[in-house]
């Protein structure tokens, strides 16, 4: 068995953490129980613990001085919280009220009453959560007007009892901010091992370390092995009724005096070799200060932190630069659109052909215009009036302006007179729809079978996928999954009277079907743009340009234009073809 590595002397004094401090931490722990790290055989020699404990308070700023006379061992209760009545007045469960101070301090995070079977739960602060605009999914809380930024998460520990609550620091402060408050945490670590020989440590005994709100303590205790104090020794009593009738049916016994009882007493010592518990033990109690001011709880108007390229120069301009009065846009690349897209909450819709609105969360879209080398423009001010993190995301695609502001952008913003274009993303539904009814009408069938993510194909159905030839590619796979896939080649065959075993693809079968309306040579070209997205979705970027331009020309796709605009005109080449189709099932 390899001989077991005794830990060193600033292991147990923790240098590493007493030089941290959660004010200064990006996640900060409300309430913490847990044991970090635990290896051995209580009591015997190779036994290591290491055990970390936090409680908090929130404290107004006025009162900071009277809390700091609360310590660890007043904020631990050990148990659950629960309310009460003090001199006639209920105390909520919420509430934090000490001898030692006269304050009357909140808890964010409140321990509920277990069972025997049942862990306790841990609570978090109702107006914490409601104030934040938190949504809870499972052990996370979640910022729904902030791209479902996680705020707030819950651990438990192997039985699934709760062991830590952490906050994000920048949401916690601007909440202590909204209600001039600090956060004070008493906090405990310890730890411990058994060994042999403790001469590696140079410890007077008791060793203790002060300073400002940290109390440091070390200590080398001497044990027997199995964990008894060296030379500690031992009593057992056995007490017992010497009055009971064992025949009785209902037996009831007075109250046990010297001459119903039996009493035997047996003491002894503790044997085993002389082993050593090292001890460390650090208290510690720290404030979490607010922030200066409060953007999401109060809104506060904060100093923006993004620079963007106002003209052909490349000058930067600060974002609160941007509502100065003039007229202006700002140019992105469009891959500013699919970043967006990955955020949750956050949505796309279509006005017109190259217009619409992109939001990072509900109820809060920018106007958008797509300009004919498929840049993104944007109104400057827009973009000035969006909170500090949006506007970070929107800075990283800035670019020099370059193509003109998007035409039909400025003639709904400035001529107030929208174009009358309709964008192909929006009309994917709908031709979907409309083929299917008129299908049903005339066959009694649906010519595009139903999916269970109609709706996730449909959303990623839109021009911005193509940021480059592969997104151009991977585009067409969906519109094949969307559209191709899900022709109903079955019912087909049936209308055409083919046989069930005959090989017919979809695309053929769907071309036959045309052709048996239109003539072979007319439903070639109909069925032509479905075609060619299916030989785009089984090539590759990096294949012969002849295949690629072969594709290209089946979807109407011009190689020469911007792979966004390439991206459009493979969703309207799709969009015809489906107009096209409801055409020839509308005639009778």
């Amino acid at each position: 068995m390899k001989p077991m590595k005794n830990k060193s002397q600033e292991w147990f004094e923790m240098p590493e953490i007493r030089r941290r401090f959660f004010n200064k931490s990006s996640w900060i722990p409300l309430k913490e129980s847990c044991v970090i790290l635990e290896e051995g055989e209580s009591g015997c020699v190779g036994y290591i613990e290491e055990y970390f404990g936090v409680n908090s308070i929130i404290v107004p700023i006025s009162k900071k001085s009277e809390a700091e006379k609360i310590r660890w061992t007043d904020t631990n209760t050990g148990g659950s919280a629960s309310g009460y009545v003090e001199d006639g007045k209920y105390i909520p469960a919420y509430m934090f009220k000490n001898y030692k101070s006269d304050i009357l301090a909140e808890q964010l995070v409140v321990e509920g009453e277990g069972s025997s079977i049942e862990c306790s739960e841990w609570h978090i602060n109702t107006d914490l959560v409601v104030t934040l605009g938190l949504k809870r999914e499972g052990d996370v809380w979640l910022s729904m007007s902030r791209g479902y930024e996680e705020v707030i998460k819950l651990k438990r520990d192997e039985n699934g009892c709760p062991n830590s609550i952490l906050i994000k620091a920048s949401y916690l402060k601007d909440y202590l901010c909204a209600r001039d408050m600090a956060l004070y945490i008493t906090s405990y670590r310890s730890r411990s091992q058994v060994v042999e020989k403790a001469s590696h440590l140079n410890w007077p005994d008791p060793f203790t370390e002060k300073k400002e709100m940290d109390r440091w303590e070390g200590r080398i205790t001497e044990m027997h092995e199995g964990g008894h104090p060296f030379g500690s020794g031992f009593a057992v009593m056995h007490v017992s009724r010497t009055d009971v009738d064992f025949d009785e049916d209902v037996p009831e016994l007075d109250f046990a005096d010297d001459k119903s009882t039996s009493f035997k007493r047996h003491e002894g010592r503790f044997k085993g070799r002389k082993i050593f518990r090292i001890h460390g033990e650090l208290w510690r109690n720290e404030w979490v200060e607010p922030a200066e001011n409060s953007p999401i709880v109060l809104g506060h108007n904060v100093a923006s932190t993004s620079s963007f390229i106002t003209d052909n120069s490349g000058k930067l301009e600060s974002g609160d630069s941007l509502d100065n009065g003039v007229s202006r846009w700002l140019w992105f690349d469009p891959s500013v659109i699919n970043n967006i897209l990955k955020i949750r909450g956050s949505f796309l819709v279509w006005y017109t052909r190259d217009t619409g609105s992109i939001g990072i969360s509900p109820g809060n879209g920018l106007h958008f215009g797509v300009n004919k080398i498929g840049l993104i423009n944007i109104y400057a001010k827009d973009i000035g009036l969006l909170p500090n993190w949006q506007q970070k995301i929107w800075a990283g695609h800035n670019v020099v302006p370059d193509g003109k502001v998007s035409s039909e952008l400025l003639m709904s913003q400035m001529k107030a007179k929208p174009a009358t274009t309709n964008a192909p993303e929006s009309d994917i539904q709908k031709g979907i729809v409309s083929v299917n009814h008129l299908f049903q009408k005339k066959y009694n069938a649906q010519l595009i079978k139903e999916h269970s993510q109609e709706k996730t194909l449909i959303d990623n159905v839109h021009r911005f996928r193509a940021f480059d030839t592969d997104g151009l590619l991977a585009l067409a796979k969906d519109l094949h999954k969307l559209i191709g896939e899900r022709i109903n080649t079955i019912e087909i065959k049936r209308i055409l009277q083919l046989k069930k075993k005959d090989s017919l693809g979809s695309l053929k079968a769907l071309e036959q079907l045309m052709a048996s309306e239109v003539g072979d040579e007319k439903a070639r070209k109909l069925v032509g743009p479905l075609h060619g997205v299916y030989a785009l979705r089984i090539l590759d970027a990096h294949l012969s340009s002849k295949k690629l331009s072969e594709a290209f020309e089946l979807c109407g796709i011009n190689n020469s234009d911007p792979v966004i605009i390439q991206g459009q005109q493979l969703i309207q080449s799709v969009i015809l073809c489906l107009v096209q189709i409801c055409v020839i099932l509308d005639k009778p």
